[in-house]
């Protein structure tokens, strides 16, 4: 049996999608119901707190980075035996890339992929009949996209709920719920976003609070009937995996996983072997290749280099085996981490680089990569398609031979990034998906 699907998207960034999703998954799940939740785009960060409030794995589902049929199969696979899939939009609706029409990595594309009706979360803050106005704009700007109900965020008291539900009201789109501003509990942020759901303080206390919320302000079933079928397929993404027993760092420090990505190496045959570097506990011996993980490791920066044994099991490792990084993977295979105040923290010193936090810049976007070498992402010219997030400067990047050559979502050619050194590789490109879907 396959659930139906519903986009819980936004007209901008910050107008409370995350906490309505949230708040959704929680209350439903409350009732009983078995939900699944995926995050349109690539953030890794959304789709833990899905976890926690669904029980269930959390899913990227990204239109640019990801060829038509694995998103297809994706979306059908989480829908499979639950009661209600809900995707969270990322930035804007329609905010995207100007690419190809279906594969700009906007949350719409995803409504006419999957026939997803949304249910916008309007951010009535400093307006009243004017809301009115930007919801009709959303409702005509795609025919292809479907506004099937609204819930209006951050209402300054019940006049003012009123106000903008009879502005609405001629547009024949129903208001599903109104939350004050006041009401929802907040969730602690950090420079890449959400601070992580294994990180937070109360999450459980938090995802209560957030099912009272919807309880309370949200029309639930009405909500929940707006949601449409999500189409049948099979496409699942076939990968070789970088090794047989990989083992995987998997702590506070190193968290950034796509679970499509681990799936797929599983169905491959693989065993994932997780360890903490946090812990000072080094790669597992009997594994024959070994994953960074992205993450924080600029905020364990003294912890990881006084973790000896991990530091010397990695180099022992990598002297006869793969080892990968990705973003935080990357920076700790380097010489040191450069903190915040620009003090020095020794890493790896598997690869020539250094990275730095003191002089901060913002490195964010889709990315297509063509491997330059043979190594655990495949044969060299394979094209992978992901993206870059983070505010480090890599100090020493000529010291080693490139990892891939990067290209933007635009195809402008931005050079070579990352490095690769005997056995050990790594760049801060995160992978999502092939280029193409491998036969």
């Amino acid at each position: 049996m396959s659930a139906p699907g519903l986009l819980i998207a936004a007209p901008r960034s910050g107008a409370g999608k995350t906490t309505v999703t949230l708040a959704l998954l929680a209350a439903l799940r409350a009732r009983g119901l078995a939900i699944r939740a995926a995050k349109a785009g690539p953030d890794y960060i959304d789709t833990a707190f899905h976890a926690a409030a669904t029980g269930r794995p959390g899913l990227n589902l990204d239109s640019w980075a990801m060829p038509p049929p694995l998103l297809a199969a994706l979306a059908a696979e989480a829908a499979a035996g639950a009661d209600l899939l809900l995707v969270e939009g990322a930035m804007g609706l329609f905010d995207g890339i100007a690419g190809l029409p279906g594969r700009t990595g906007a949350a719409a594309d995803l409504c006419a992929r999957l026939g997803l009706p949304v249910l916008l979360v309007l951010d009535v803050t400093g307006q009243a009949q004017s809301a009115a106005a930007l919801l009709r704009g959303f409702a005509l700007h795609d025919p292809a996209t479907r506004i099937a109900g609204v819930v209006l965020n951050r209402t300054g008291s019940d006049r003012h709920r009123r106000m903008v539900e009879a502005a609405i009201a001629p547009l024949g789109i129903p208001v599903l719920g109104a939350i004050p501003r006041a009401a929802p509990p907040a969730l602690p942020e950090r420079h890449l976003g959400l601070v992580q759901a294994e990180e937070h303080p109360a999450l459980a206390e938090t995802l209560a609070a957030l099912a009272t919320l919807a309880e309370r302000h949200l029309d639930l079933g009405a909500i929940q009937a707006l949601a449409r079928p999500i189409p049948s397929a099979e496409a699942p993404l076939r990968l070789a995996p970088p090794g047989q027993r990989i083992a995987l760092a998997r702590d506070e420090a190193f968290s950034f996983l796509y679970a499509h990505i681990l799936a797929a190496w599983r169905a491959a045959g693989a065993e994932l072997h997780p360890f903490s570097p946090l812990a000072d506990e080094p790669p597992p011996e009997h594994c024959d290749a070994c994953w960074l993980p992205g993450g924080y490791p600029e905020l364990h920066a003294p912890r990881l280099a006084a973790a000896h044994r991990f530091l010397t099991g990695l180099r022992r490792f990598a002297a006869t085996r793969p080892v990968h990084g990705e973003c935080g993977g990357y920076m700790v295979l380097g010489q040191g981490i450069e903190d915040a105040e620009g003090a020095r923290h020794a890493m790896a010193g598997l690869l020539g680089h250094a990275s730095s936090f003191a002089r901060r810049r913002l490195h964010l976007g889709y990315r297509e990569a063509r491997l330059l070498a043979d190594g655990p992402l495949g044969p060299a010219g394979t094209l992978w398609r992901g993206h870059e997030f983070h505010y480090a400067t890599v100090l020493d990047a000529a010291a080693d031979p490139p990892f891939a050559e990067l290209h933007n979502a635009e195809g402008e050619l931005l050079g070579p990034a990352g490095g690769r050194r005997g056995l050990v590789s790594g760049s801060f490109f995160h992978l999502i998906a092939p280029a193409e879907m491998p036969a």
